[in-house]
């Protein structure tokens, strides 16, 4: 990825930042792609007066590859994740999930990340084998990493095998399993049998939990453990999803958009399908996908903007009223800036100075009906085809082919 140059300074100016637990209006200094706790004479100032600086947003649970792969079709809820599974297998003689995974699998992860990117989310628990592609240098996202995981107790086909990968795991590293994701007897029975195993503690995270109890839920908070809460997902597969209260409140639940395959678009698009009727306010849903995301996953440097984090920010306008609903229920294309390593990677174009005085090149794209400029490097034909809502400005292409030829524009 392009970034400042270590001795090179950046100050956001006149914005507040806006964290779960407060507002603050003060300069934010950025140096080698961190929060700084000195504003530098030298340094390149963007002017956000009437902006709001939220961390960038975690997702606590994707599975990058296939985002690009059409869904099953509308069907009757399943009782389980695995009647889901089994009902999918037909699904993928469809021609068009067939072209779909003909797409080289690299390909498939970047744009994973790119669609989280494009809303506000710097960082990705992406909940599959690793792949040789998520190492880029270039990767638009920073990704959970040095963890342990295995896929689901009933599957035990696909996946590092459970017992053995929970051993593995350092017990200061966050372990992650689909669990309970289901309204039947099955579901509800697999916390417990998750314990006998002795994979139940304080490093757990659980994705999805729709089948745990109340007496689940309180073994779960007693073991520190945490639940990942997938809303969307949950609702289109099963037709009901936890209740998030008593783990947000005991600081274990973070958000997580899933995949395209049965979830919502995004991050922002999961934020806003709640904001009005989960009985969370704002700056709670906020710290499910910031603070408390970053404390479960064991990221240190993510989700706040205190000195020493990591400069990944999401810039928006000041709506008015309750600040974190300047972010939280918005649509992507009203994100101003998506900032990683302190350089801006997605933004409006007039941040076009930003992007030089980063040394970033970009190019001017479409996203969703409005003009944004996106970094150079994320901008591969290939890539962008796999979004929608996502396109070249018109005449770009033939900008650049003409460059390449040497002819005049």
């Amino acid at each position: 990825m392009e970034a400042l140059p270590a001795s090179t300074h950046t100050t956001l100016c006149h914005a507040a930042t806006v964290t779960p637990e407060s507002v603050t209006r003060a300069l934010l200094p950025i140096r080698a792609g961190r929060i700084d706790a000195a504003v530098a004479t030298s340094a390149y100032r963007v002017d956000l007066r009437d902006h709001l600086v939220f961390p960038g947003l975690i997702n606590a649970h994707d599975h990058l590859q296939v985002n690009a792969v059409p869904p099953l079709p509308a069907h009757a809820t399943f009782p389980n994740s695995y009647a889901w599974i089994e009902a999918f297998q037909a699904h993928f003689q469809h021609p068009e999930v067939v072209a779909a995974l003909q797409t080289p699998k690299a390909l498939r992860m970047r744009h994973g990340a790119l669609k989280n990117l494009l809303a506000g989310t710097t960082c990705v628990a992406h909940h599959d084998p690793w792949h040789p592609a998520l190492d880029a240098n270039d990767f638009p996202i920073a990704l959970l990493r040095d963890h342990g995981w295995s896929y689901a107790l009933g599957w035990s086909g696909y996946g590092p095998p459970v017992r053995e990968s929970f051993t593995a795991t350092p017990a200061d590293s966050p372990w992650l399993i689909h669990l309970a994701e289901g309204t039947d007897a099955m579901a509800a029975a697999e916390l417990a049998q998750l314990d006998q195993l002795g994979c139940l503690a304080g490093n757990s995270v659980l994705i999805h939990g729709v089948g745990l109890s109340e007496q689940d839920i309180d073994r779960v908070i007693a073991q520190g453990a945490a639940v990942v809460w997938c809303p969307r997902s949950n609702l289109n597969l099963l037709g009901r999803t936890l209740d998030p209260r008593r783990l947000c409140a005991a600081g274990r639940l973070a958000l997580g958009s899933d995949s395209r395959l049965s979830g919502a678009r995004d991050l922002l698009e999961e934020l806003a399908g709640v904001v009005d009727d989960c009985d969370l306010d704002s700056a709670q849903l906020l710290a499910l996908a910031t603070t408390h995301a970053a404390r479960i996953l064991r990221m240190p440097a993510r989700g706040h903007l205190l000195p020493g984090a990591t400069a990944d920010l999401v810039v928006v306008k000041d709506l008015g009223g309750d600040p974190v609903r300047s972010l939280v229920g918005i649509e992507r294309s009203r994100i101003r800036a998506v900032v990683r390593n302190g350089v801006p990677r997605i933004a409006d174009p007039d941040f076009a100075d930003w992007f030089a005085a980063a040394g970033v090149d970009a190019v001017p794209v479409m996203l969703d009906g409005q003009p944004k400029l996106l970094a150079k490097s994320l901008a591969e034909p290939a890539l962008l085809a796999l979004e929608p809502g996502l396109a070249f400005a018109t005449g770009h292409i033939e900008r650049e082919l003409a460059t390449a030829s040497g002819s005049c524009p």
